[in-house]
């Protein structure tokens, strides 16, 4: 009887909460993101030592591309918040009048 794959499971669940949360500023997108790849990649080399023995290869499998999905849209979202940021101003980010003047600005260009 097989066993099931080590870390399958969890590889499967970060990667597809590294897409629900790259949105929230990188940080839980980028550490889910890393690691359920890592769990994934140890996941997949143990089960390619010994195929014979563990089960479950398609979720750690599945868990490594939502992870690297995760970990591209949260560097695609950070570039764009950056890039607005630089648009606005940093200078905006402390006074509330000021950010919504320069949003205005951009709404009207």
């Amino acid at each position: 009887m097989k066993e099931k794959l080590p870390n399958s499971t969890a590889s499967l669940v970060l990667g597809i909460l590294s897409i629900v949360f790259c949105w929230c500023y990188a940080i839980p997108g980028i550490i889910m993101g890393v690691i359920g790849l890592i769990l994934g990649n140890k996941a997949v080399k143990l089960h390619n030592a010994n195929p014979d023995q563990y089960e479950g290869v398609g979720n750690a499998k599945t868990g490594k591309i939502t992870a690297m999905i995760g970990l591209i849209l949260t560097v695609l979202f950070s570039a764009y918040l950056f890039w607005m940021l630089s648009k606005i101003g940093w200078d905006a980010l402390s006074d509330p009048e000021l950010l919504q003047e320069r949003m205005q600005e951009l709404q009207n260009k």
